[in-house]
């Protein structure tokens, strides 16, 4: 929260809070991410480029809002926002990293606060109960790009379709960088993308801007999916401005977001991840078979369920992608809000008439993690995906705290042989 006082009488009216969101709007530049998938990180990525450049640093994603390393927190989304943006002005915030939710495009917030510079990371199955079609969906992150000023700038992920799509609709005037890591003719490519537990490392195809950054990028967090998070923040930073060096800088300091592949442990190798899409759970598992066939050896153990709720198309195609990807698949209990969890458990397995991997079904999902903990070797890599950051989980309409993270703590603290971080 902002240290001023709240204003005294009644409180704001939608003309009052309007102003006070426009009076913001003029003092800083906005770096706007919007897609499915690596919005998070990406943003906040480059959050971290700015504060790499010794600049004051802002951010609000969907899992909170800080100015530098102060907490901004307020009752609705609405009053976080402009607590968040009024107080980025006070700290001489020039750059606003900000993460943008189809649901917040849908409800106008292009209009309410345009961007300077727009990224589109990508587009997958997701949000179909909200949207009903992926044409409505695109749609919604359209707006985005739509809303952007003469001299603004595009950032779009050339690997993805949905790319060509955008493009046709953003306004004369707006630059157009693209990143890819399958082909070279874009802005910003890369050209190898070797993942480690240890970190990722970024080859880069040669440009003028490839070259300024020394061809190369070197990520403190894991995972192959950061590669295209890293080189949309590169491409939305360096069209604000900032230098190779504070770019270079700031990725290599960048420790990763709450809950995107974060790793909890070590001795098995203990991840937490986010991926609740088809599209987020095979980047997520590509990334786990590469960390295990650069050690030599080791398993892929899998603990993940579907929400209930939700678009229920996507259950079996995720467990499929379980099933091809994962040694041992740990079906359990993700939110399922007011469905039954066995119901939703069986519609994963539909897509799995004749599974490849082993299967253990364990609807408890604090059990199922300690299972998976306790049932890997020291080489294996667990992945628990699904709730990420998540601090609560919903079952049968009632919110209970529950973290992925500090479950698997836990359960390597028990077992003795691995070491929790």
């Amino acid at each position: 929260m902002t240290d001023a006082a709240p204003p005294a009488g009644p409180a704001p009216g939608p003309e009052e809070i309007n102003a006070r969101f426009q009076r913001a709007h003029r003092r800083m530049r906005t770096a706007a991410v919007t897609g499915t998938n690596g919005k998070t990180t990406t943003t906040s990525m480059i959050d971290a480029i700015v504060a790499a450049s010794g600049e004051p640093s802002a951010r609000l994603t969907t899992i909170g809002g800080w100015v530098g390393t102060e907490v901004i927190e307020a009752a609705t989304p609405t009053e976080q926002f402009l607590a968040l943006v009024e107080r980025a002005v006070e700290a001489g915030v020039r750059t606003l990293a900000l993460e943008v939710t189809s649901k917040a495009l849908a409800a106008g917030l292009a209009k309410r606060w345009r961007p300077t510079v727009a990224v589109f990371t990508n587009l997958t199955r997701d949000h179909l109960d909200m949207h009903g079609t992926p044409e409505a969906y695109l749609a919604s992150k359209a707006q985005l790009f739509m809303a952007l000023p003469p001299g603004g700038c595009a950032v779009l992920n050339a690997d993805d379709g949905s790319s060509a799509l955008i493009r046709e609709v953003i306004p004369p005037g707006v630059s157009v960088r693209g990143f890819s890591v399958r082909q070279p003719k874009v802005t910003l490519a890369a050209t190898k993308v070797t993942c480690t537990a240890r970190g990722t490392a970024i080859e880069l195809a040669p440009s003028p801007l490839a070259d300024a950054l020394g061809g190369r990028l070197d990520l403190a967090v894991t995972g192959a999916v950061h590669a295209q998070n890293a080189l949309a923040a590169v491409l939305a930073a360096d069209a604000l401005g900032y230098k190779p060096d504070a770019i270079a800088r700031g990725l290599g300091t960048f420790a990763g977001a709450p809950g995107r592949f974060q790793i909890v442990g070590t001795a098995p190798l203990t991840t937490v991840d986010y991926a609740h899409t088809p599209d987020g759970l095979d980047g997520t598992l590509q990334t786990a078979r590469e960390i295990i066939a650069t050690a030599g050896r080791g398993r892929v153990i899998c603990v993940f369920g579907c929400g209930g709720g939700r678009d229920r198309g996507k259950r079996p195609q995720m467990g499929a992608i379980a099933d091809r990807l994962a040694d041992v698949v740990v079906l359990t209990t993700d939110n399922p809000r007011h469905e039954e969890p066995a119901a939703i458990a069986d519609e994963v397995r539909a897509g799995v008439p004749a599974p490849r991997a082993r299967w253990h079904v364990e609807l408890d999902r604090a059990a199922a993690i300690a299972w998976a903990v306790a049932e890997a070797t020291p080489d294996d890599l667990v992945v628990i995906a699904g709730k990420g950051h998540e601090e609560e989980q919903e079952v049968r309409g009632v919110k209970t705290p529950f973290s992925d993270a500090a479950v698997a703590r836990a359960a390597l603290a028990r077992r003795g042989a691995g070491h929790s971080v």
